[in-house]
């Protein structure tokens, strides 16, 4: 999503941007009334995506909660974003094109979406009952940030060499599986530093 927020027109209900999003060929998010289209991914971005949703979908199966991948809206009150990965455990209300009851949600940050991801969206998803963890992955750099209802939202930062627990279903992945394929300066002189250990 662009960082200045630029709508794509005026006001319109929730009814119509549900039904105009079956048809659009560019995926919107909808803030109050007001429709954003969303930017292209990269590929650092999709492999980071790509590798927590398939650890996810891996180890959820045949189990009763279940991943998303970003095609699957979250509803937030009168709000509806695309999130990059999200995890549903006990669904009451179930629609087709969105949830409302996630209890992880996974953002990949880039320089364009950051400052929506770290503010807009995460009042927004914290304010979810059922939402437990909230995590921003960066892209550029090596940064993995999970904020935990249960430890009152506070920001816990992992980094190469560290494993993260997602509590809420009961998952660890080390920092490396989840930069898998990535490419950027850190994974980079974290992959030498290993190779001369060896």
């Amino acid at each position: 999503m662009s960082e200045n927020l630029q709508s794509t027109g005026g006001w319109i209900s929730e009814e119509d941007y549900l039904a105009g999003e079956l048809t659009r060929e560019i995926k919107h998010e909808y803030i109050d009334g007001y429709v954003y289209a969303m930017a292209g991914a990269s590929r650092n971005h999709e492999r980071i995506a790509g590798n927590v949703f398939g650890e996810l979908r891996s180890f959820l199966k045949n189990k009763p909660c279940e991943p998303f991948s970003s095609d699957l809206k979250i509803k937030a009150g009168s709000r509806f974003f695309y999130p990059d990965v999200m995890v549903v455990c006990d669904e009451q209300n179930q629609h087709d094109y969105y949830t409302d009851s996630p209890v992880i949600v996974v953002e990949v940050l880039s320089k364009a979406s950051r400052r929506v991801d770290e503010t807009t969206k995460r009042i927004a998803y914290q304010s979810i009952p059922s939402l437990k963890e909230y995590v921003l992955i960066e892209q550029d750099f090596v940064d993995v940030e999970v904020c935990r209802k249960s430890e009152g939202w506070v920001s816990n930062h992992y980094f190469m060499g560290d494993s993260v627990l997602f509590d809420s279903i009961g998952l660890t992945l080390t920092v490396e599986e989840i930069y898998t394929r990535v490419d950027n300066d850190e994974v980079r002189s974290y992959i030498q530093e290993q190779q001369t250990l060896l």
